[in-house]
């Protein structure tokens, strides 16, 4: 993690993940975050995302989630991880609320809300798609880049084994590969 955080406020980390957590769909929220924390409000570099983003997906709980308490933490410790979290957290909250409120009362056969379930579920693939995209650019480098994370996916989509398993056989040979030579130079 290359520099130092910024100042940042209690209350500029809430509004901030508030309206992250207010505007992303589903899947779709790391490349919300992305541009939000990288991109315009320029909190952490691309470096630091990503390496937030590995820490993220080995641990239990959604991407999201976890990326708001370490950004938070990141910014203002404990208290910006907990302000991070809940502001997240409260819009999809409120809305899964309305939400079960409506399908208990039996609306979910509704022909729009199927089609806006459609419509949702397209753009949360379309924003993983294109966070896939951005962070291959800028992390897949060299042709061994290519091949640890060809073998992570080969792992976890044709030989369906968990991510954490994955992971934990791909990084430490990517580690051993990558270390520091003697002579310094590096593969």
């Amino acid at each position: 993690m290359s520099e130092p955080a910024p100042q940042v406020s209690i209350g500029q980390i809430f509004r901030a993940f508030l309206t992250i957590g207010a505007t992303s769909l589903g899947g779709g929220v790391v490349g919300y975050l992305r541009a939000s924390l990288v991109g315009s409000l320029k909190w952490i570099d691309d470096e630091t995302f990503v390496e937030l983003l590995a820490i993220c997906q080995s641990l239990p709980g959604l991407n999201a989630s976890n990326m708001a308490i370490l950004v938070g933490d990141r910014l203002r410790g404990a208290a910006g991880a907990a302000v991070a979290l809940i502001g997240i957290c409260l819009p999809g909250g409120l809305i899964m609320v309305a939400a079960a409120m409506a399908l208990d009362s039996g609306r979910h056969d509704h022909p729009l809300v199927s089609a806006a379930l459609h419509g949702v579920s397209a753009g949360a693939v379309g924003m993983v798609f294109y966070v896939t995209v951005q962070l291959g650019l800028k992390t897949i480098r060299r042709p061994a880049d290519a091949v640890f994370a060809g073998a992570t996916l080969v792992c976890v989509t044709l030989l369906h084994e968990s991510v954490l398993l994955a992971l934990a056989l791909v990084a430490p040979v990517a580690t051993l590969w990558f270390r520091p030579r003697k002579n310094g130079g590096r593969p």
